[in-house]
């Protein structure tokens, strides 16, 4: 049977636009990429490029105000989020030319439109015409979730906030993941009055205890009105935009915006994969074995749909194991094992491996940890400490997890991944020279066992 093309993508982020670019430019594949809205996906046009953004701008009042501890006469005004807007926007569109122009080179056609599977080879668009495909690939991402409750409510999330026409004088952020916490610092950072709502008893679930319970303190001394153990009880829209909350622990107050961090769930509704027989997981990814195919042979899907691990990077590396798997001749797939992490909180958490917690678990471990005031911040005045934290295996010695809180600590995480990953022992980071003045050089300079934990449980040193 012949095919229009080898290869159909359906979603134009980085999964599926690597994917696709490697299928075609590497090895010579006939290849075809489907996007309803715009080329980049959630990274590019809604989340991590946009984000990180809104997290450098909104770090400017604090800079200024180091500066004057510094010596200078430095004065900062008001935050002119219009300016701001448009200068994004234009970013924006020219990363996602970006996209396009790559795409181009490699040969890829691209479709404008939204495509649904017809069956396991053919892909049908918007206009009701048909493509098929020898391979088809989904990479359509992920979508924030607002508890059905509240839907109605005018409550935005993480979407909506790149496109605000003015910036809110107060707002209620609900929930307590990354995404929830790092917007919370933004919106502080630019001046807006912030609460944050969570249910549970500590913000950021899954990630090292000490590091959580580290952020969630410097994040309420810097200004986030951070409510733990607390959630929405009732919601109203009020006059001029603003909606009236209650929560659960008896408190009311009225916000400018209410904004949902409450969750994420895959892109897979509607493009026709219950008619084909492929049964979704109970949260709406799609399951895929290690090389990220379905059980529909000819289907395969990566990034944020599959729901393993939601981080742009973690895509790319799929779509590309993917091309070379498929087209490549080279069976390959991305372990997920160990995943280095940023997450732009204020301060900043960089992570790798496992958590202390999850270290325990699995056998005896050695903790070393150390809290202190940087040196920037200290000449400055300012009360915020720091946090380097070392996971050991005591019967090996390798390095199991590496957790920093500080200012640039996704920059330093990517080097240690870099150790960690290479299996090195406490004793190669122990003589390793530290590079002084740094923050960084704590993590070669900690020799006193903070804790451990064996079979009888946790001793102190």
């Amino acid at each position: 049977m012949s095919f229009d093309y080898d290869l159909f993508v359906i979603g134009g982020g980085s999964g599926g636009v690597r994917a696709a670019r490697i299928s075609a430019s590497e090895y010579g594949a006939k290849v075809a990429l489907a996007e309803e809205y715009r080329m980049g996906g959630t990274c590019v046009i809604r989340g991590c490029v946009p984000k990180k953004l809104m997290v450098f701008a909104s770090g400017f009042p604090s800079a200024v105000a180091d500066a004057q501890a510094y010596g200078w006469d430095a004065h900062i005004g008001t935050f002119d989020w219009q300016a701001f807007r448009s200068q994004l926007d234009a970013e924006l569109t020219r990363l996602e030319g970006l996209y396009r122009a790559g795409l181009d080179r490699a040969g890829v056609t691209v479709f404008d439109s939204r495509a649904t599977l017809a069956d396991a080879h053919t892909v049908q668009l918007a206009d009701g015409s048909k493509v098929t495909a020898r391979h088809i690939l989904i990479a359509t991402g992920g979508t924030p979730v607002v508890p059905e409750k509240w839907r109605d409510m005018g409550g935005i999330t993480s979407n909506d906030v790149f496109l605000m026409d003015r910036l809110p004088e107060s707002i209620l952020i609900v929930g307590g993941g990354y995404i929830a916490s790092e917007f919370a610092g933004i919106f502080n950072g630019l001046g807006v009055k912030t609460t944050q709502f969570y249910r549970g008893a500590q913000i950021l679930r899954g990630f090292d205890e000490e590091a959580r319970g580290h952020i969630s303190d410097e994040m309420c001394a810097n200004g986030v009105d951070l409510r733990l153990g607390t959630d929405i009880l009732e919601m109203e829209p009020r006059e001029g935009g603003k909606t009236w909350v209650k929560s659960t622990t008896g408190h009311d107050a009225t916000y400018d915006a209410v904004m949902f961090a409450t969750g994420r769930k895959p892109n897979s509704d509607g493009l026709g994969l219950d008619a084909l027989g492929l049964k979704l997981g109970k949260g709406g990814e799609i399951p895929v074995d290690k090389f990220s195919q379905t059980t529909i042979p000819s289907i395969y899907a990566v990034g944020d749909v599959t729901d393993r691990a939601n981080l742009t990077p973690v895509a790319i590396r799929e779509g590309h194991a993917f091309a070379d798997t498929v087209f490549g001749g080279k069976p390959t797939y991305f372990d997920h094992a160990l995943i280095p992490t940023a997450v732009f909180t204020q301060p900043e958490f960089g992570t790798v491996g496992l958590s202390e917690e999850d270290a325990r678990d699995q056998g005896p471990v050695k903790v070393f940890s150390a809290a202190f005031r940087p040196m920037h911040s200290l000449f400055a005045g300012r009360q915020s400490r720091a946090l380097m934290k070392l996971i050991v295996c005591a019967q090996s010695d390798k390095v199991l997890g590496c957790h920093i809180v500080a200012d640039h600590s996704g920059e330093m995480i990517q080097l240690a991944g870099v150790a960690i990953a290479m299996g090195a022992t406490k004793a190669d980071f122990d003589r390793t020279l530290a590079v002084h003045p740094t923050m960084a050089e704590e993590l070669v300079t900690m020799r006193t066992i903070t804790r451990s934990w064996g079979d009888q449980g946790m001793s102190h040193k």
